[in-house]
């Protein structure tokens, strides 16, 4: 008989790790894994896994996928669909332990419940997930920087790990996947390393816990070829560092991601297989969605109103670039506004030309879905759009670069004290049309300059759909909360066809 392998998902964000490792399947077609328990403290977060896991219990129901179909496009409520499926939604509300819980305040209920799933599951456990990354974060540790009362060893985020290995001692997992930023790596408490101790206590959780009768672990790279299954060795810490667009993700996001291995498993897992695939732009894997325009804040915000604005700052450009010597390469560009664009769209109307790759466009399409989900502009106070308008063009026209603040007319210029210093030269940044993008990270849901749209007729930044798309988040997937808290889920998650590719490996390597 088939025995899933028992996933403990902890700080698990909307889900990201956990839908990569739920999506893995055996040669056969059955599920590999099954998510026990995904921990998170944040209620938006939380709502959002708990939809996540009630869609996963009904998919294979046709009448069932229809119901989500109905609640997502706001025609029946999340209750009504609860209370339409009760076993299901009962399990996946278990899953979630029934509301937010967070780690290192409310231990009791999340470890009883850990071992409660350990002592009745009869087979392989794994442990994932990532401790928040604010501690170790470069931005972070440059707020922190600024505020002289700050004191890294009074921080408790840079410990939060230590959560992380009292649940490695309760499970004992054959197998721990950890996540964290990059800058885990050269983070600093007492001026000291931080990466060296973190290291050594996942070796070895049963001294950092106490823990008696408790196995030690290798701790493997998935990106490096380890020489030895006795003693992993790696030259340096970064090669713990994958970036995830050498492996189908359409994104520069450059992640630390620890295998750690039961030390008596004698085999060394693979690593992952890098991706040959050029057309994995941000042009081809947003295009297909419905075009929008921007909103408008601080003023009345119609559809009137923003084809003047718009259309006054287009002339503006062309004046410009034609200062530039730029005015033939302008003149070519298609920046025909378009009066049926809205600031919303559910209805899939967009075009029906798909252009991502096909291994990512079967991971993300859903062809029952005839909606498209979290697809909604933000206002933007006018001279942004201004501003938008400049860096979308600019890309265009200079070969998919983004603007700097030098590049920037001196009528463009924010006032901003730091503007003209040099400190802020990427204040604005444009998602390239025919490169990856940059790293979706939380900061997209404070005021998008980071995260600018290449079509310069639609002036805006990135809706929460599209982030979604360049983070591989289905289609299907439904973020919970408002536009606000949709930005920071999908921001802070792992991409989940990265956490799939993994997955393969967890199972490959136990399978054995």
């Amino acid at each position: 008989m088939h025995q899933k392998i028992l996933v403990i998902d902890l700080f698990a964000g909307p889900g990201g790790l956990g839908e990569g490792f739920s999506a893995c399947s055996t040669e056969d077609g059955k599920l590999a894994f099954k998510i026990g328990i995904s921990v998170e403290k944040d209620p938006a977060a939380h709502k959002t896994l708990t939809t996540r896991a009630l869609f996963r219990k009904l998919i294979t129901n046709n009448q069932a996928r229809q119901d989500y179909y109905k609640y997502v496009m706001g025609k029946i409520t999340r209750e009504d669909l609860f209370r339409k499926y009760p076993k299901e939604a009962r399990l996946a509300q278990e899953e979630t332990l029934h509301s937010p819980q967070t780690l290192g305040e409310d231990n009791e209920i999340i470890h009883k419940r850990i071992k409660e799933l350990v002592e009745s599951h009869n087979g392989f456990k794994i442990v994932i997930g990532g401790p928040p990354c604010q501690a170790y974060s470069l931005a972070g540790r440059s707020r922190n920087a600024g505020n002289k009362d700050y004191r890294a060893e009074e921080d408790h985020r840079h410990f939060l790990y230590k959560e992380y290995l009292e649940v490695l001692s309760i499970a004992k997992p054959e197998v721990f996947v950890m996540e964290n930023v990059r800058g885990i790596l050269s983070a600093k408490v007492n001026n000291k390393l931080i990466f060296p101790q973190i290291l050594d206590d996942l070796k070895q959780p049963s001294i950092a816990t106490g823990t008696t009768n408790m196995r030690g672990y290798k701790i493997y790279s998935l990106v490096v070829n380890s020489k030895s299954p006795e003693n992993p060795d790696y030259q340096n810490h970064s090669d713990f560092l994958i970036r995830a667009e050498e492996y189908g993700i359409p994104q520069a996001r450059h992640r630390v991601i620890l295998l750690g291995v039961r030390d008596d498993i004698k085999k060394i897992p693979d690593i992952l297989v890098k991706t040959k695939n050029e057309n994995n732009t941000v042009k081809n894997l947003i295009s297909d969605l419905p075009r929008l325009r921007s909103g408008l804040s601080k003023h009345q915000d119609t559809d009137e109103r923003w084809m003047i604005i718009v259309s006054n700052y287009l002339d503006q450009l062309s004046q410009y670039f034609e200062k530039q010597g730029k005015a033939e390469a302008f003149s070519k560009l298609n920046l025909n506004l378009s009066k049926e664009l809205k600031r919303n769209c559910s209805m899939n109307n967009g075009t029906k030309d798909i252009l991502m790759p096909n291994f990512l466009r079967n991971w993300i399409e859903d062809k029952d879905l005839n909606v498209v989900l979290n697809h909604e502009t933000r206002g933007h106070i006018e001279t942004d759009l201004l501003r938008y308008a400049f860096c979308a063009i600019y890309s265009m026209l200079y070969d998919g670069i983004s603007p700097k603040s030098r590049d920037f007319p001196a009528e463009l210029a924010p006032q901003h004290a730091n503007w003209s210093t040099g400190k802020h030269a990427d204040r604005f940044r444009v998602q390239s049309a025919n490169k990856f993008s940059t790293t979706i990270t939380s900061h997209i849901s404070k005021d998008g300059h980071y995260f600018i749209h290449y079509d310069p007729t639609q002036c805006r930044s990135l809706t929460v759909r599209e982030a979604a798309r360049l983070q591989t988040f289905p289609d299907n997937y439904y973020f919970e909360g408002n536009r606000t808290q949709q930005y920071v889920q999908v921001g802070n998650a792992v991409p989940p066809f990265l956490a799939k590719q993994i997955a393969e490996i967890v199972f490959n390597l136990l399978n054995e």
